[in-house]
């Protein structure tokens, strides 16, 4: 590119250059379709390393990388459904990374439950007037397949149908909007979008999009009903801010005020339990709402429309199938895909008492290092908490000095990224996963052997399946941790993490001496830095930065001003 630039500078006159690729969400498209080969390499990440820094979603900007929630605070993991395989993620500087080359993704026992037949026929929604379908999701779903196949089923059955697509500049993870209106004749339709308050049916397979101001305009309290998912996909703003959190039950109530009557499922855990794969839920959507009575098409004309389609036929009529089975019995749906009770997909808060807090922790402390170092956690945590008992009461601040003094002792030198990589069930849940012939590839910086870029920062490399017995005999050696003959203590990055430590513990002993209700908030928000500095090396550093300078805030504002300020994590 460079050099073609440099040629056309010197021509007169106005050069243009046309740089056509395939992007990857249609070259995702077409390996599903056989059009293209599928490589039979994936990206997993070990969720016992990942610290949830969210550099992975800065480099790859993809909706792939998923938030998992651990009782460790939120992850990161791969939707293999939706997984592009540009593997811009493996660049975020974490050792979580591993790819998997070889074999393919182990298809669940559920997938191959008996897809349910035989089911009772619905009464089809009548076509006295135009009947309007909005489906809602985010692209790269296969919203707009849905509306595809109801648009071509209406017109094999000779019924007039319009369909407009509302993709937006990027389809892909984007907010996108189908708009279906069925005739029973083609004279009966002129406008191919919903008018504002008309939809009959708004079929939300996303409900952050379905809850939307647009597909809110569409809906109506007297007119609308609702089919909704449960389960919150994260949009594009899960990329740059690493604390996203979803709020369900706050936008299933924003569309129940919208529409006369809501139905509310958790589908995608559902379909992706039942087909082994989550592009499977808009599908299994289509199917509930049809059962339902709400989609004006008979089942033989949608189901030619799969087979035309011509794309995991198999699939999708199974998703249809189960859909319908979900409209007739949930219960049946949901015990098939192996799912507990009914609940809404919301994210985990923190309820675990301070005790169970502290006794899960000196569990993972004694592994991390020993029982002698789990017990200088336990017993500053009892003093923290027998003063704040004995001051205010209560243990709100002894909570998050639990987590934080927690997070500051486990540091994730290399002794504990080979530990979590072996002596962990990571590579169990790996042969569960994937199954044929395949290899590990581990992408990793070493600090004692890794290069450096421009900007001083390590660069990370290729590592073949070797790396596992290295991992398991350097696991073994960290009784080494923190002694003259460790060789990985000396860098500056281990130093300031052992020296965080001892920081933190005098700043909460200062705090917990003058603690009082009438400053209890900024003493939490100082207790719960620690917990914002995550990731490694350079990612780190940068987050440790921006911890101590509002730890410097907080205590210039408050009543600790007047006493220097510690370092909170180096």
């Amino acid at each position: 590119m460079d050099a073609l630039q440099k040629e056309l500078r010197d021509v007169e006159g106005v050069t243009a250059i046309v740089y056509a690729q395939t992007c990857a969400a249609e070259k995702r498209r077409r390996r599903k379709q056989k059009k293209l080969v599928d490589p039979a390499r994936r990206v997993v990440i070990n969720e016992e390393v990942c610290e949830g820094c969210g550099d992975c979603g800065v480099q790859s900007n993809c909706v792939s990388v998923m938030p998992l929630e651990t009782d460790l605070g939120q992850k990161r993991t791969i939707d293999q459904s939706s997984c592009n395989k540009d593997f811009s993620c493996v660049k975020g500087f974490c050792p979580s990374f591993v790819t998997v080359e070889g074999g393919q993704l182990r298809k669940a026992a559920k997938a191959r439950v008996a897809v349910p037949t035989g089911l009772p026929a619905p009464k089809i929604a009548g076509l006295s007037r135009p009947y309007n379908v909005v489906v809602t999701g985010v692209g790269g779903t296969g919203v707009v397949t849905v509306g595809a196949l109801m648009g071509m089923a209406a017109h094999i059955e000779g019924k007039g149908v319009l369909v407009l697509d509302m993709a937006g500049m990027a389809q892909k993870g984007g907010a996108v909007m189908s708009h279906i209106r069925i005739a029973q004749t083609p004279d009966a339709l002129h406008a191919a979008r919903v008018a504002s308050g008309k939809a009959d049916l708004l079929l939300g397979c996303d409900m952050m999009v379905a809850a939307s101001k647009d597909a809110m305009t569409l809906s109506s309290p007297l007119r609308t009903l609702a089919v909704v998912n449960l389960d919150v996909a994260p949009t594009g703003t899960f990329a740059r801010d690493p604390d996203w959190q979803a709020a369900p039950a706050g936008l299933l109530s924003q569309v129940k005020a919208n529409t006369q009557v809501t139905e509310a499922l958790e589908a995608s855990r559902i379909a992706t339990a039942l087909t082994g794969d989550a592009v499977a839920t808009n599908v299994f959507l289509l199917g509930y709402a049809w059962q339902k009575g709400l989609i004006p098409i008979e089942e033989r004309s949608l189901l030619q429309t799969i087979e035309l389609n011509g794309a995991a036929v198999e699939m999708n009529k199974s998703a249809f199938a189960w859909g319908r089975q979900a409209a007739l019995d949930l219960s049946i749906a949901r015990a098939a895909a192996g799912l507990e009770k009914v609940s809404i997909m919301a994210m985990p808060q923190r309820k675990a008492s301070l005790q169970q807090i502290v006794a899960d922790r000196v569990g993972k402390l004694t592994a991390y290092q020993n029982a002698a170092y789990a017990k200088r956690y336990e017993d500053f945590v009892q003093q923290i908490a027998s003063l704040e008992s004995s001051r205010v009461g209560g243990d709100r601040f002894t909570r998050e000095v639990a987590i934080s003094l927690y997070k500051l002792m486990s540091y994730k030198d290399e002794y504990e990224v080979a530990r979590l990589f072996t002596e962990t069930s990571f590579l169990t849940r790996l042969r569960g996963q994937f199954e044929g012939d395949f290899k590990l590839r581990f992408h990793l910086a070493p600090p004692l052997l890794a290069k450096k870029d421009e900007k001083g920062h390590l660069i990370k490399k290729q590592y073949g399946g070797w790396v596992v017995p290295a991992f398991r005999l350097l696991a073994k050696a960290k009784f080494l941790r923190g002694t003259v003959l460790d060789p990985f203590g000396y860098t500056a990055e281990r130093r300031d993490e052992r020296a965080a430590i001892g920081d933190y513990q005098k700043l909460v002993k200062r705090l917990v001496e003058s603690l009082d209700e009438a400053h209890m908030t900024t003493r939490i928000e100082l207790a719960k830095l620690p917990q914002t500095v995550r990731g490694f090396g350079h990612i780190r550093e940068r987050n440790a930065a921006a911890a101590a300078k509002t730890a410097a805030a907080l205590l210039a504002n408050g009543e600790t001003a007047r006493q220097a300020t510690p370092k909170v994590a180096a």
